[in-house]
Formats: structure tokens, C-alpha cells, sequence
């Protein structure tokens, strides 16, 4: 729309009834209205929209009152909406305005359908909204959110008015979601109430109510923590126990059963493995909604245009006479049971042993449920921790339960038809062998797990292939183009896939997995050539890592495969291709043997180069960059005699610490404790003048939680410190160069290591 059409609209909707109805026109149930509607709507400045709509939402337009309630609520609905597609900014931008606005219109007691779409805006404004902008707020809320609660109750109670309370207590729920430890001083004027809802509504037109306050109290819970929890846990256990009593005489779409069951799994994670007395009460409901056959029909059209929309069924037409029909609600109850029975097994662990074998039976089968994609998923990503369980029983056992899985899991990555269910079953695959360990395929099962891969693989670069002549046709545009990078953007994901299920082969068979990998190493080499895509290089670098990491000093073998793609991209413009070469030339110093050395003598001036950069350390670049400060240090642990330490350590130094990459950053402080404990001069410096920069080093470590108490590095940089201490002058002038967080840091390492 021109700029003169905006400023006419503005205009427009500045009277009063043309702004009402084009809210009204917004909920018309005409697609044509509403489409005009929105068009017109899209085009109001965003500031305009949300002053406009928050005087509509707190009934006051320009002087003029009482806009109709319909109108108020659609104003609510489209303020929600906002709130979704302009995430965070619009939270950040109008957090003061909106909340208050909101509080305001589900406190007017004058119409309960405005009331709840007001809650319901809330709900969706606090999920997106920044915990440091609502805390700031959290008093008044709190307080009105309460007021509103104690009067609603009472009008349940009289009246038997619900609906305005059902989005009250999930506007609870998800405050307690986001701010999480500071609803504590809440919990107390809260809990009661909510406790007093669930015994209140036993009547059958109340169970989505009693429903969502049992969500809201295991929310709440889970928010609080364990401790504070503790004082009602026993009290809120049996309101859950006698609802789930009930169950066995619910209807299967009975809006209670899902929230229950996502209920237990939050007092599940809050009484941890107290909650194991209980699961015994739990599990067969669940396992019953999870074996549960879904309901299906066969209907003449006649027959199907009949149907109410509200009875749940969705179809899809066989022809001009028949429709194939099936219940989506039983589905969706049947999906959160499977993900539930994931839930308990990763766990309780030892606690869900004895139902271990009931449930891989039922989840195996289900890896072919295509009738609901989350099922699928809920069946393979149970698969790993119902091996972790079996392991308990002993290899034996853990082997026979193997069998059972293995070849189902294979047969499902090689016929999955939905991206996001295959890369799931891909990842389950990958843990699952890593549980097992060597030796966990036999040859037939390798020889189709090849033959999978390899389709995988040839298929990336045909879809690639057919991308870059779609580009070429006539009817390209941008739409297509956004297609085309949706289409290419899920086979990349399956390429990280493919790689995860190579690096846990190559991290449990080693070497022995090579002569297998053969079959897949010309496209694996294809993956890194310089015109590749940089996603591809990625990856490619990234499972020639694997091997050169775990399958050394054989991976040598493959070294002019991928030499000159290693070097060269160090140079490459895509932070993510330089990490994985970076990763690798440090795994070729650390693992690969004395073939390497020239290798890694090549590699120095190229990790400096990308180190020393302007731009090393933005955002984008410190992950890449602080891979190669690491790969420099394994060339200085590992291969000395590569390179001129004397020249290169003190730079090193300087570098130091890491920040965001855990892993490496661990690894470079376990070298420089091995320096340090060999009183190497160029590391101490002279006269120990290196000893302030080494100690807020490791202070900087602990406050970015490198350093774990359980890790072994923990205990030696702890006696750094403590060897330190024993020079009080040296120990002041340490701590003089050390800022308030640096030195408590310090304090807290010395305390538990």
C-alpha cells in the first residue's frame, strides 16, 4: 500500500466505529472480510496498532466508551498475536502498557468472555517476554493475579462460572514458568487456592477446569523447587492419586488424562527419585493411552459432511465417494502417554527397570505409527534410555533387548517419510549403539545400514542437483527460493544425521569400522571439495574428524583425501567450516602419531593467522577462533617438536582463557596445569610475573563453569592456588588484579576441590 493509503488508513481508523469494525471485520467468519481486514490491518504503523488496540482492550477509544465485547476481545486476540509473531522486541518494546492494560481488563468483572481472552493475551505475552522485564512488575501482578483468583473461585463456587478461571490459572502456570525461583514469595497465597479449585470441581462440566489447575500446580511446583514444594507435596499427591483413581472410568478424550499425565512427569522432576513409590500408580494408565488403537473410519461424503467439525475427526478423500477418517484426540493423548513413558525411563532410571520390557515392546511397533508423527518420535527417542534401564538387568539381558530393536530402528531410517521424525530416529540410532558399544551390528545389519547411508548420501546431492535447475526455470521467484532453501535447509539436517550415526560407529568399533566405511568414503570426500556448499564442508570436515580422532594413526591413510580441505579452510569465510578444520588439525596433533607432524607444522601460522584476526572474537567468529587457540595447544602438548615452543607458548598464554567452547576450554587448562606443575619458565615468567595472569585465568574459568568439581582438573588448578597462597606478597598481588566475582570465584574452587 502507498504511503498516501497508509496515512488515509490511519485517518480512517482514528473515528471511532471504523476502527470497531475493523476489529469486528477481523473475526468475521468470512475468509473474504477478513482477508480485506487484515490487509488493511498490516498496513497500520506498529505503534499505532498497539495504542489503538490497548485503548480498545481497556474500553476507552479517543473519549468515546463502551465498545462492544466482542470488539474487546478480538482486540485481546490480536494483541496475543502480536505478541507471538514479533517476539521479543514487542515484549521489550510495550512490556509496561500491555501487562497493565491486560491485569485491568481481566479485573472489569463485566464480561467473563473479554475476562478470559484477556488472560489468554497474558498467557501468550509472559512466554516470550524476558524474566528481567516481568520481575519488575511481579509484585503488582501478582497481587491482582490473586485478587482475581479469590474472586473467580467465589463465583465458581455461586455460580458455577468457569471459563474466565480456566485461562486464569494457566496465566498462573505460566508465570511461575517464567520467573520460575522468584514465585517462591508467591507460592504460599497461591497454593492454597489452587488446591481448593482442584477438590472443588468434581462435577463433569468442570474436568478441563480441575484439569488445568492441576497443570498449574505442578507448574508451580517444578517452579519453586523441591524444597519449598515439600510442605504441600504430600497433600497435592493425594488430590493427584484420587484424580487418577478416577481415571480408569474416564471417557478417552476426557481433557483430564493429558494434563494429568504431563502433571506427574513435573512432580516426577521435582521429587526426583522420592517420586519412584509412586510410578507403580502411574504407569499402567499410561501405558494403556499409549497402546491405545487409534479410531478409524471408512465414510461415504454424504456421510462425513454430516459430521459436526467439533467431534474431533479429520479426513482425507479416497475419491469422489468415500473419505478415510480418523479421531485426532485419542492420537494426541496417545502421543503425550509415549512421550511420557520417554520421560520416566531417562529418569528413574533404576526406578523404571521392571516395566522396562512392557514398554520396549510396545514402543517398538509404534516406530511404524504413521498416523501421528509425535508418536514416532516418542517411539525412537524412547529406544537409548530403555537400554540404558536394560543395562541394569546385565549384558545378557541388554543384549537380547538389542536384538529385539535393531533392526526395526534400521528398517526406519531407511523407509521414514517425514524429516523431523528421521532425524530423530537417526539420533536414536546413534545413542543407542553408543549404549551398546563394539561389536553391537553383525554383518547383515551393517551391509543395510551401508546401504542406507550411502542412499542418504547420493540422495543429498541429487536433491542439491535439482535445486540448481529449479533456480534456472522460468517461474522462479523468491517464494520458490524460500522453498528451495526450507527443502535444502532439512536435507543438511539429515546430513548432521548421517554424521552423528559415523561418529558413534568410529567412537565404539575404532579402527576396525574402517574397511565398512569404505563404501561411503567417495561421498564422504565429495562433501569436502572447495565448489561443496558450506554446509557440506562442514559436516564432511566433521567426520573426517571422527576418524582422525578415533580411528588414529590408521586414519592416516586417508590423508590426502583430506589434507589440502583441512588447510584451506581454515581460511574460509563461515566461522562453522573453520571450527571443524580447526577441531581436526588439533585431534591430528593429540591422537594421530608421528605421520601427522609435518601436517601440524603446516597447521601453526594458519591457527595464528585466523587467531590474531580483528574480527576473532565477535560473536560469530570466538567459537572457531577458540578451536584454534586449542588446536595451537595440542600442537604444543602432543607435537612439540613440531613447532618452536619457545616462540609460540607465550602467545598462547595471552590467548587464554576460553570462554564459550567447554570442551576445549577444558582441555587448555588441563595443559597449562601440566606447564605450570613443570614449573615451565616461559609460563611462570620471571620472578613468577606471570602468576596474577595465570590465577585470573582460572578464576575466569570458574566463573564460566569450565571447571566441574567432579572433573580431575578441578583438584590440580584448586592446588595452583593453593601453592600461590603460600606467598602472601605474591598472593596480594594476585588478588589486587582480580575484581569482587573473580575472587569469590576463586573462593568457591578452593572450597569444593
Amino acid at each position: 500500500m502507498a504511503a498516501a493509503g497508509i496515512a488515509g488508513v490511519s485517518a480512517a481508523v482514528s473515528e471511532k466505529q471504523e476502527f470497531y469494525q475493523l476489529l469486528k471485520n477481523l473475526i468475521n467468519p468470512s475468509c473474504m472480510v477478513r482477508r480485506q481486514a487484515e490487509e488493511i490491518y498490516e498496513n497500520i504503523p506498529g505503534l499505532c496498532k498497539t495504542t489503538f488496540l490497548l485503548d480498545v482492550v481497556r474500553n476507552r477509544r479517543a473519549g468515546y466508551e463502551d465498545p462492544h465485547p466482542r470488539v474487546r476481545a478480538a482486540a485481546c486476540t490480536t494483541l496475543g498475536q502480536m505478541a507471538t509473531d514479533f517476539a521479543p522486541s514487542f515484549q521489550k518494546k510495550f512490556h509496561e502498557t500491555v501487562i497493565a492494560a491486560l491485569l485491568r481488563t481481566m479485573e472489569n468483572q463485566g464480561n467473563q468472555r473479554v475476562q478470559s481472552h484477556a488472560a489468554s493475551a497474558l498467557i501468550i505475552f509472559i512466554e516470550d517476554c524476558p524474566k528481567s522485564l516481568l520481575v519488575l512488575y511481579l509484585d503488582n501482578m501478582m497481587k491482582n493475579l490473586h485478587s482475581i483468583l479469590v474472586i473467580k473461585l467465589q463465583e465458581l463456587i455461586r455460580n458455577g462460572t468457569k471459563l474466565a478461571l480456566e485461562q486464569l490459572v494457566t496465566t498462573i502456570a505460566s508465570v511461575a514458568d517464567t520467573i520460575e525461583e522468584k514465585f517462591v514469595p508467591y507460592y504460599d497465597v497461591f497454593m492454597p487456592s489452587l488446591k481448593h479449585i482442584v477438590e472443588l470441581a468434581v462435577q463433569k462440566e468442570l474436568k478441563l477446569l480441575r484439569g488445568k489447575t492441576i497443570e498449574c500446580i505442578s507448574h508451580v511446583g517444578l517452579a519453586v523447587g523441591k524444597e519449598k514444594f515439600m510442605q504441600d507435596a504430600s497433600n497435592v499427591m493425594q488430590l493427584l492419586l484420587k484424580t487418577q483413581s478416577d481415571l480408569n472410568n474416564m471417557e478417552d478424550d476426557d481433557p483430564q488424562i493429558s494434563y494429568m499425565v504431563s502433571a506427574w512427569a513435573r512432580m516426577c522432576k521435582i521429587l526426583g527419585k522420592d517420586f519412584q513409590q509412586y510410578l507403580s500408580l502411574v504407569i499402567e494408565p499410561l501405558i494403556k493411552t499409549a497402546s491405545a488403537k487409534p479410531d478409524v473410519a471408512l465414510l461415504d461424503t454424504q456421510d462425513v459432511e454430516n459430521m459436526n467439525d467439533d467431534d474431533g475427526w479429520q479426513f482425507v478423500n479416497l475419491g469422489d465417494q468415500q473419505s478415510f477418517g480418523i479421531k485426532t484426540s485419542g492420537l494426541e493423548a496417545k502421543a503425550t502417554a509415549c512421550q511420557m513413558l520417554v520421560y520416566y525411563a531417562k529418569e528413574l532410571r533404576e526406578g523404571f527397570v521392571e516395566y522396562t520390557e512392557q514398554v520396549v515392546k510396545l514402543m517398538v511397533p509404534l516406530l511404524k505409527f504413521y498416523f501421528h508423527d509425535n508418536v514416532r518420535v516418542a517411539a525412537a527417542e524412547a529406544m537409548p534410555f530403555l537400554l540404558e534401564c536394560a543395562r541394569i538387568h546385565g549384558p545378557g539381558y541388554l543384549a537380547q533387548m538389542w536384538q529385539f530393536i535393531c533392526d526395526p530402528l534400521i528398517k526406519a531410517i531407511g523407509t521414514e517419510p517425514d524429516t523431523d521424525v528421521l532425524s530423530e530416529i537417526m539420533s536414536s540410532f546413534a545413542k543407542s549403539v553408543e549404549v551398546i558399544g563394539d561389536g553391537c551390528l553383525n554383518d547383515e545389519q551393517l551391509e543395510e545400514l551401508g546401504g542406507i547411508l550411502k542412499a542418504k548420501l547420493e540422495g543429498h546431492f541429487k536433491n542439491q542437483e535439482l535445486r540448481q535447475v529449479k533456480r534456472q526455470e522460468e517461474n522462479y521467484d523468491q517464494q520458490v527460493e524460500m522453498s528451495l532453501q526450507d527443502e535444502d535447509e532439512c536435507d543438511v539436517y539429515i546430513l548432521t544425521k548421517v554424521s552423528d550415526i559415523l561418529h558413534s560407529l568410529f567412537s565404539t568399533y575404532k579402527e576396525k569400522i574402517l574397511p565398512w566405511f569404505e563404501q561411503l568414503l567417495p561421498l564422504i570426500v565429495n562433501l569436502i571439495c572447495s565448489n561443496r556448499p558450506w554446509p557440506d564442508r562442514q559436516w564432511g570436515l566433521c567426520i573426517f574428524d571422527d576418524i582422525i580422532e578415533h580411528c588414529s594413526p590408521t586414519s592416516f591413510k586417508y590423508v590426502e583425501y583430506f589434507r589440502w580441505p583441512m588447510l584451506l579452510n581454515m581460511r574460509d569465510n563461515n566461522p562453522e567450516v573453520r571450527q571443524a578444520a580447526a577441531y581436526g588439525l588439533g585431534v591430528m596433533a593429540q591422537f594421530g602419531g608421528d605421520d601427522y607432524r609435518s601436517l601440524c607444522s603446516e597447521a601453526i601460522p594458519l591457527l595464528v593467522k585466523v587467531i590474531k584476526c580483528a574480527n576473532s572474537k565477535t560473536k560469530k567468529n570466538v567459537i572457531a577462533t577458540e578451536n584454534c587457540i586449542s588446536a595451537v595447544g595440542k600442537i604444543l602438548r602432543f607435537k612439540p617438536n613440531c613447532v618452536n615452543v619457545d616462540e609460540v607458548l607465550p602467545h598462547w598464554l595471552s590467548w587464554l582463557p576460553l570462554h564459550e567452547d567447554k570442551e576445549e576450554a577444558i582441555q587448555t587448562l588441563s595443559f597449562l596445569c601440566d606447564l605450570i606443575e613443570s614449573n615451565h619458565p616461559l609460563v611462570l615468567g620471571p620472578d613468577n610475573s606471570n602468576l596474577p595472569k595465570i590465577i585470573s585465568i582460572i578464576a575466569e574459568g570458574k566463573i564460566n563453569e569450565t571447571i566441574n568439581h567432579e572433573d580431575p582438573c578441578a583438584k590440580r588448578l584448586a592446588n595452583v592456588v593453593r601453592q600461590v597462597q603460600i606467598s602472601e606478597e605474591l598472593w596480594l598481588e594476585c588478588l589486587s588484579q582480580l575484581d569482587d566475582e573473580q575472587q569469590v570465584a576463586l573462593q568457591e574452587l578452593l572450597n569444593f576441590a
